[in-house]
């Protein structure tokens, strides 16, 4: 695909961008530029094109302010100690992009121009990813690519005009002050997705859904709330953006299987890494219940979450209505996973699984 490129003539001044990325937060700034290419039946994918950050004009009949068809990614670049940059694993967002697409009756854009599009962007505003080559830090430049529906028009069907786009934004080290183990609400009034809807999709409504809940957890001092299966109210699924796994004292870990739940990268390549650790990842239905006879046994000793922006936390206590459940007695494991994931992503250990694509 052949990018046409409009350069910023207002770009942030070098002395500005070095006080954000002393401190870049998440989600807060934004880079200079963003990549755009449409869709239309008779065109296909056209128009692809990076053009200065700036605001979107939508009619008010935009479909997908009615009707919520988009999806999205979560993906980061990384700098390495030799000035390179590279991206985790691309090809995996795209696909995924792919399968969502599918759910939410999308144009499919192709893995390669997914990560084109993404690479394009990186190339451009290569000066805001951040360096950790001094102090050892995580920070990052977070990418989020998006897809929806931009047909003005308020009829329920698939929407005939779709726009795809990619915006990067710095991030900081999710965890200010090191890592620490997260406390979790367990919620039972509301689920994430159930069987046959859109929990395997990257889509706003999802993450819309998982809000009051999200809220009931705050209310209660916690810091993320725990869904359970929709069908039987029994079976853990994930969190509202994280996915979860639960080490066994004989060293196998498990892990909520997918098909109602979020299918995620880190997910995917902790299964990997643990196993080249010497801790196969079992991918099963898994009971609240067994959860708390697992920890309260002993027979669980280690819970850790997973996901783009905190890459991997140690969980600590459960609580909910009918009681709470004690964190874990251990983090070892834990650490040492979030650390060899860590190093691989910012190129402080060899890369054995293929998994970062360089970009410049």
């Amino acid at each position: 695909m052949d990018f046409s490129t409009t350069l910023s003539t207002a770009p942030v001044s070098d002395e500005r961008l070095a006080e954000i990325l002393a401190n870049p937060g998440f989600g807060t700034h934004f880079t200079d530029h963003m990549v755009t290419i449409e869709w239309t039946p008779s065109e296909g994918w056209h128009a692809a094109r990076v053009t200065p950050y700036g605001p979107l004009t939508l009619d008010p009949a935009t479909a997908v302010l009615h009707y919520a068809q988009e999806t999205f990614e979560g993906m980061k670049a990384y700098r390495h100690d030799d000035g390179s940059i590279h991206t985790f694993r691309p090809e995996e967002n795209a696909a995924r992009m792919v399968r969502s697409s599918h759910r939410l009756a999308l144009p499919v854009l192709e893995v390669d121009d997914f990560v084109a599009a993404v690479d394009r962007l990186v190339e451009v505003d290569q000066r805001w990813v951040p360096d950790n080559s001094v102090g050892g830090g995580e920070k990052s430049l977070y990418l989020r690519p998006f897809m929806f529906a931009s047909e003005a028009f308020l009829g329920v069907r698939p929407a005939q005009h779709v726009t795809f786009m990619v915006i990067a934004s710095p991030a900081g080290a999710y965890f200010k002050g090191g890592v620490k183990p997260v406390t979790l609400w367990l919620s039972t009034d509301y689920t994430r997705a159930g069987r046959g809807g859109m929990g395997a999709a990257k889509t706003g409504g999802n993450y819309a859904s998982s809000l009051v809940a999200q809220q009931e957890a705050t209310a209660q001092g916690c810091d993320q709330v725990v869904f359970l299966d929709a069908q039987e109210g029994q079976y853990v699924e994930e969190l509202g953006g994280m996915n979860l796994y639960f080490v066994h004292d004989d060293g196998h870990i498990v892990t909520p299987e997918t098909g109602t739940i979020l299918e995620g990268i880190t997910r995917a390549s902790i299964i990997e890494l643990a196993g080249k650790l010497g801790h196969p990842v079992e991918e099963r239905r898994f009971s609240i219940d067994e959860w708390r006879d697992g920890v309260t046994s002993g027979r669980i000793t280690e819970i850790f979450a997973c996901g783009t922006a905190a890459v991997v936390t140690p969980v600590g206590s459960l609580k909910s209505d009918a009681g709470d459940v004690p964190a874990p007695a251990s983090t070892d494991l834990t650490m040492q996973v979030r650390q060899a994931l860590v190093d691989v992503q910012l190129g402080r250990s060899e890369d054995t699984f293929g998994w970062m694509h360089r970009v410049v």
